[in-house]
């Protein structure tokens, strides 16, 4: 059995912001049920505290980065059970009140701007995660391993490298190459840095302090959500000034696909009026989905979107390609925040199109649920994607994706061409170049085959039998890690 650190800034079901926190807590689930125990580091935001049981202290210091802070290990039931993996996530809360205790998000105060002091509030969950792993917890435990997510948490192997621990095997996963965690050199030693590090082999970024490229330079391993991802890394395109960086570390990178949590999606206990144990019964939600959107159009494709509203995500090209898709026959459901004029555009269509566009300006986990068991296809655009679990979402539910072909959504979505409709294996549709003639003609494309019912099904059925759990991911982890420890044993 192998003792793996996660260190994390959200994580199912405690906190999450976006697809980094689903992750980071149904890894842990996945590796428990093939023998491995992974306890999770994350930060103690407002009322998590109370959210875990059995609480004990397993560390303190006096000042962490200006205040004191312990670590309170705890668990937190499933939100589903059965499945892939049952029982509970042990955690590991950094409680540091002057860290994390106020309003707002995760990273932003309540007016959507980041908190000033970012750097130093993940820096220190970084210098408590290298901390543990190298002196282990009060209660005697200590990890073999630490898998560091994002520059949230990049910053571990630097601090274990600094102290002359860099013999404890590291790994970062890149969820999202643009959030970089930049910071002026002026605060080098207020993040615990030392001076003499501060060039482009280490952790400077023009001139500026990066806990993402530390990471990179300095973790054993670096892994990311998908190989297709892995390979656009590669790109300046897609690198985002650290391509370079990528490229110097190919052999040392591992493209390994997310899964998604079985339990928590699934169709026949998914948290709606209405299973899907036949798609039969997808018309009922489909029904429910229509109502719920004031939509009416019985016998058109019911598409949904269920995102951020950002231009990453090409919701700028679906506001502009829908109204042709409407006018066609087609109708939307949306749900998102993001980017206000984005917001807007949604809002404008619903006013424009009323009965065929529904709009719902907010984030509402319960509601995805009913859109994926009754939508007829997803769509998402997105101009860049690390893996994208809102396609698989759509596999398991037999809702057809439509997905730009880059990173994880080409690894997982077979398009809908001649011949993959011929060998009958298609699970929805690609489209490229990320640009409106490409999207409106993929839309074109849908609303032909959804007026073939048979192939419509045939693809329903394909794409619920896709594999999307976690299963072979968290083996090939499970591999990654073994090899590691065995390369870090005496």
């Amino acid at each position: 059995m192998l003792d793996i650190l996660s260190v994390t800034s959200e994580c199912v079901p405690l906190i999450k912001t976006g697809g980094l926190a689903d992750v980071a807590g149904a890894l842990p689930k996945a590796l428990g049920t093939l023998g491995h125990r992974m306890r999770t580091l994350l930060p103690a935001y407002p009322g998590l505290v109370a959210k875990l049981t059995d609480t004990r202290v397993v560390w303190s210091d006096p000042d962490l980065f200006g205040g004191p802070a312990q670590v309170i290990f705890g668990t937190v039931a499933s939100e589903a059970s059965g499945g892939e993996g049952t029982g509970a996530t042990e955690i590991l809360l950094l409680q540091a009140p002057h860290l994390f205790d106020r309003a707002g998000g995760p990273y932003l105060d309540l007016d959507g701007v980041d908190f000033a002091d970012n750097p130093e509030r993940f820096a220190a969950l970084s210098w408590v995660g290298a901390q543990i792993a190298m002196h282990g917890t009060s209660d005697g435990w200590r990890p073999r391993l630490v898998h560091c997510h994002d520059w949230q948490a990049a910053l571990v192997p630097s601090y274990l490298k600094f102290a002359g621990h860099g013999h404890i095997p590291t790994i970062l996963t890149i969820h999202n190459m643009a959030f970089q965690g930049l910071a002026p050199a002026d605060r080098t030693e207020a993040l615990r840095l030392p001076w003499h590090e501060f060039h482009a082999d280490s952790f400077e970024y023009f001139g500026q302090i990066s806990a993402l490229k530390a990471g990179l330079k300095h973790a054993w391993k670096l892994t990311t959500v998908s190989p297709t991802y892995a390979g656009e890394l590669m790109r300046p395109e897609f690198g985002m000034g650290m391509d370079g960086i990528i490229r110097d570390r190919s052999t040392d990178m591992v493209g390994i696909l997310n899964g998604i949590d079985l339990d928590l999606w699934n169709p026949q206990t998914c948290d709606t009026p209405y299973g899907l144990r036949t798609l039969k019964k997808k018309a009922n939600a489909r029904r429910a989905l229509a109502a719920r959107f004031g939509i009416h159009a019985h016998d058109a494709p019911l598409a949904i979107v269920v995102s951020r509203l950002s231009h990453q995500k090409g919701l700028d090209l679906l506001a502009e390609c829908l109204p042709e898709f409407i006018e066609q026959g087609g109708a939307v459901a949306v749900l998102g925040t993001g980017d206000k004029a984005l917001e807007q555009a949604f809002r404008d269509l619903g006013n424009r199109y009323p009965g065929r566009v529904g709009v719902e300006i907010d984030y509402d986990e319960e509601l995805s649920h009913l859109m994926f068991a009754g939508g007829d296809a997803v769509l998402i655009p997105s101009r860049f994607e690390p893996c994208g679990l809102t396609q698989l979402y759509g596999l398991r539910f037999g809702t057809l994706p439509l997905v730009a072909a880059t990173g994880g959504l080409a690894d997982t979505v077979i398009d809908a061409n001649p011949a993959a409709l011929a060998m009958g294996v298609a699970t929805g549709f690609t489209f490229h170049p990320t640009e409106p003639i490409a999207l409106s003609f993929a839309l074109e494309r849908l609303l032909m085959l959804f007026a073939q019912p048979d192939l419509w099904t045939q693809m329903q059925r394909n794409a619920m039998k896709q594999p999307v759990g976690w299963d072979t991911s968290a083996a090939a982890y499970i591999a990654l890690y073994e090899s590691l420890t065995s390369e870090a044993a005496p």
